[in-house]
Formats: structure tokens, C-alpha cells, sequence
């Protein structure tokens, strides 16, 4: 269909409606669609649902987003220890070896970022409660969010966004339609060293805004085919695959995108450019759009793993660079400096796939499991995921070669073609949104689906031996802690082994 008679026919119907007056107004809104979690996880009673004999001894650390109290839970449902603190959550927590709680904390009223996950401070507790560190990076240029991940030497892997004004992100090649005042929040990788009580070195970092790619604009900054760049990130991703036109298809889309670089290049269209003076201010736009939701560090191959939900990815890159190396595409183990080693997800991201190849819905909390062989386990949360609303725990071992690094072939997607290990449970277990998964010692997996706050525990073949449903929080307001998440709602659920040092003097076992 020619897109032009229904441009002009959609003008026509909405100059006739604005004649008429605004409609009147329904006494009660429809409701939106069904909730981002099951309703069959959410409903019942709250507590111990079900414990069996083989499910891994230990205690589960749960920090229920509405709440400033965080608390290790036996398996009888009981809580064992509670850590009060004066902040609400920011998203993540751990217990350290040494009994120590670490965990993101919010910092109010940030003067430009808001959102889901957002954070701007990190408190080390000891076992009593006492706050031994207390470091806040939270300001209008950079605020940390989400993960708070500590390393094997002592230091802390953390998430932060970074803000680029809209005229830095039109200079890179960003859409002009697709950035307002908030400009653009890319996300950051930074290696603290804990500098207490309330300080922290910077000793390592890596920058997304040094990793772009961008087809809008053949006169601005880094300007490529992404499928000729997978190393990456396609500056447009986000909307790219969103049609203009709810009657487009993606062929159409596809076609349109080629003729208007076509244009582009031959000068025929500016749209890289900022509206003239005069014209309608751009839309409201979040700044936020990659949302990195998680980080994991793998030890024995110096690797880290990214979740970045808003491109429905997950992302590999060299810890062994310098700084200077992360900023480019030269340097570390690897020799490709800061670029994308692995990516996995969505490929037509990087044009090696397309609309049926995309296998992550807003997925969360990718980690690396134990072993020199590098596989991921990773939550599928099934955020608009075709058909039905369901999540999924994916186990993923990753194409690599100890000689060659991550293999890939030429204009393909990413290997693996699919998952070693999966579990879902359609019309049982959804949430939309936060949750996790963890895979314990005696290979049980344990899954928070966050939303409704259900913490269970998973056999290799799919029973479910111990279920857990949050009755603790629910007294912070979910506007104050920065989401949407409902009372009972958990980021995520750690279970803490018996013979974790942490515990095993403390409390026996689990």
C-alpha cells in the first residue's frame, strides 16, 4: 500500500476530529493488558510452598525491592538474619566471604536519572549491620545502577549510566526523532577499588559511547553498515526494528531504511540534523536505552558478560585491556581492545538475522557458570515475546576456542543455535520484568521470578523441590524506589551454600 494517500488520509481524519473536540472521557480506563508476572505465582499464600529432601542445603538471600531490610531465609521459610539499612535498594546484593553484606543503594533525588534499577551508592555492611563502606557517585553526568558485582581481588565491578546531551548524540549519528532533552544514557563498566570509608579508585573502565556504529548519517562520527561492524553497538538499534508505520511490514521497513540511505548519501536528506527553529519540539524521549541490568566477571578467562535488555542482548567483553585498549578496538588477551568479543540474542541488531532469529525478550542477570569452558546461564524474562507471556532460564555454552577465542562465521548469528538447558513453565511462571537465576553446587537451579516474588528451586529435569513464596517488605513505596515493581517484588534470590564461610560458623547448616 502507498504510504502517501494514508499519510494524507490519517491528516484529514485528525484535522476532522480536532474540529469535533477532544472525546469524552471513559469513566475507568480499560486496563492495559494483563500484568508483566503470573497471577498464578502472585496469588495464595505467601511463605514456604514446598520443600523436598533434595533441594541444596543453605540459606537464601532475598532483598525484596520495597524495602530497606534485606534477610537470609532458611529452607523451612523462616528468616535466619536481617540487615537493616537507612537506603532503599538501589537493585543488587551479595554476601562476601567474610560475612560482609555488599549491595546497591539509592541515592534521592538524583538531579537527571530515574528509573527501574537506579542506584548512585554502595554500602558494605558487616555481619551486625555496621556500615563500614559508603561510596556515592550520583550527579547529572554519571550515576551508578543496577549491579554491584564483587571481584575475586577485592575490588567491585559496578554499572553507571553516563549522560550525552542531544546534541552529542545527534554529532554521533542518533536520530534526532529518537533523542530528547534528556539526550542519551550509554552505559559504562567501572572497576573500583573500595577506598573506605566512603571512597573509590576508579582503576578500570570501559565505555559503550567508544563502541558505536551508525548507518543515519554518512557525515557523522563512525558511520557503517552494522552488519560490517559486530564488534558494535548500532547507535539506532533500539528503534530501528519499530515500524513507523503500524501497517509496515518489516520487508517494507527494510526497503524504506536502504532508500533513505540511499538519499542520505546523495544529500537528498538531512535528517541527521536538529529541527529547524520554529518546529515542534521533539517528543519526550527516556535517555535510557540500552538499561544494562547486569554484569558477571569469569576468572579464569579475565571475560565480562553484560545484559542489556532494551536490545534484548547479551554482550562478552575483554577485561584483560588497559583503559586506554578498552576505548579502542586493539589490545588485551583477545587483541580487539573494548569491541563486543560475543553477542547474543537479537541478531538482526548487527544484521546477521532477522525478526524470527531474535531469542531474548528483555532478559536479566546473565552469569557465568564455574569451569574453564565459558556458558551463561541467563533469565528470558519473555517481555513481548510472541504469543503467549512466559519466562524461561536458558544454560548456554558459548562457541570458543582457547586458541582463537569466540568463533563466529561471517554474516551469522552468534552460536549457540540453541540452549544446552532451559526451563520454563507457560501459564505457571512469568515476570516481566527484574528476577534471576542461579545454578547451585549439587546442579539444582534456583530461579527468583521477581515480580511476583517467588523464589524456587528447579532439578536438571524440571521439579521443582523447594518453593518459596516473599511475604517481606512492602513498605516502601514503589514510586520511591525508583520502578514499578509490585509490594512483594524481589530484584533477585541468592542461596547461600551451608558451607559458605560466611555462614558455616555462623548459623550451621541450611
Amino acid at each position: 500500500m502507498n504510504s502517501l494517500p494514508r499519510i494524507a488520509f490519517l491528516v484529514l481524519l485528525s484535522a476532522a476530529a480536532a474540529a469535533q473536540g477532544p472525546p469524552p472521557t471513559p469513566p475507568e480506563a480499560a486496563p492495559k493488558g494483563p500484568p508483566p508476572w503470573s497471577e498464578a505465582e502472585a496469588s495464595g499464600e505467601r511463605g514456604l510452598r514446598l520443600r523436598e529432601p533434595d533441594a541444596q542445603p543453605g540459606w537464601t538471600l532475598v532483598a525484596p525491592l520495597n524495602s530497606k531490610s534485606i534477610h537470609l531465609v532458611g529452607l523451612d521459610g523462616q528468616v535466619v538474619h536481617t540487615w537493616e539499612t537507612a537506603h532503599v535498594p538501589g537493585a543488587s546484593t551479595a554476601l562476601l566471604p567474610n560475612g560482609h553484606l555488599l549491595r546497591a543503594g539509592q541515592e534521592p533525588d538524583n538531579p537527571l536519572f530515574h528509573g527501574g534499577g537506579i542506584g548512585g551508592r554502595i554500602q558494605e555492611l558487616d555481619w551486625d549491620g555496621t556500615l563500614v563502606w559508603d561510596y556515592v557517585l550520583a550527579g547529572a553526568d554519571r550515576t551508578l545502577h543496577h549491579e554491584v558485582q564483587p571481584l575475586p581481588n577485592g575490588n567491585v565491578l559496578v554499572i553507571a549510566w553516563e549522560r550525552h546531551t542531544r546534541d552529542e548524540a545527534v554529532a554521533r549519528g542518533r536520530d534526532p526523532q529518537e533523542v530528547g532533552d534528556e539526550g542519551l544514557w550509554s552505559d559504562i563498566v567501572l572497576e573500583l577499588r573500595p577506598q573506605r570509608p566512603s571512597g573509590a579508585e576508579v582503576v578500570w573502565e570501559w565505555r559503550s559511547w567508544d563502541h558505536l556504529v551508525q548507518d543515519f548519517d554518512a557525515a557523522r562520527p563512525g558511520h557503517g553498515r552494522p552488519a560490517n561492524h559486530p564488534g558494535r553497538i548500532d547507535l539506532n538499534a533500539d528503534h530501528r526494528f519499530k515500524p513507523k508505520d503500524p501497517q509496515e511490514s518489516e520487508e517494507e521497513l527494510r526497503r524504506r531504511e536502504e532508500l533513505e540511505e540511499q538519499m542520505r548519501a546523495l544529500g537528498y536528506v538531512g535528517g541527521a540534523d536538529p529541527p529547524p527553529p520554529g518546529a515542534a519540539p521533539p517528543q519526550k524521549k527516556d535517555g535510557d536505552w540500552l538499561h544494562t541490568n547486569s554484569v558477571d566477571y569469569h576468572p579464569d578467562l579475565d571475560l565480562i558478560a553484560l545484559s542489556t535488555p532494551h536490545l534484548c542482548e547479551l554482550w562478552v567483553i575483554d577485561h584483560s585491556t588497559t583503559t586506554a585498549e578498552a576505548a579502542s578496538e586493539r589490545g588485551g588477551r583477545r587483541g580487539q581492545g573494548g569491541a563486543l568479543l560475543w553477542r547474543w540474542g537479537n541478531p538482526r541488531n548487527h544484521g546477521a538475522g532477522g525478526e524470527a532469529d531474535q531469542r531474548l525478550h528483555y532478559q536479566h542477570d546473565a552469569t557465568w557458570l564455574p569451569g574453564a569452558a565459558p556458558r551463561l546461564l541467563v533469565f528470558d524474562n519473555g517481555q513481548e515475546r510472541p504469543g503467549d507471556d512466559y519466562s524461561e532460564v536458558l544454560e548456554l555454552e558459548l562457541p570458543f576456542d582457547p586458541a582463537r577465542g569466540f568463533v563466529r562465521e561471517a554474516g551469522r548469528p552468534c552460536g549457540p543455535a540453541q540452549p544446552a538447558w532451559s526451563y520454563a513453565d507457560p501459564g505457571g511462571f512469568y515476570s516481566g520484568f527484574i528476577s534471576g537465576a542461579q545454578r547451585l553446587p549439587n546442579g539444582n537451579t534456583l530461579i527468583c521470578s521477581g515480580a511476583p516474588g517467588r523464589v524456587f528451586e528447579v532439578t536438571a529435569d524440571g521439579r521443582i523441590v523447594w518453593d518459596w513464596r516473599n511475604p517481606l517488605g512492602g513498605e516502601v513505596e514503589p514510586t520511591q524506589q525508583g520502578g514499578k515493581a509490585p509490594p512483594l517484588a524481589l530484584f533477585r534470590a541468592w542461596r547461600v551454600p551451608a558451607d559458605h564461610p560466611a555462614v558455616a560458623a555462623r548459623l550451621g547448616g541450611g
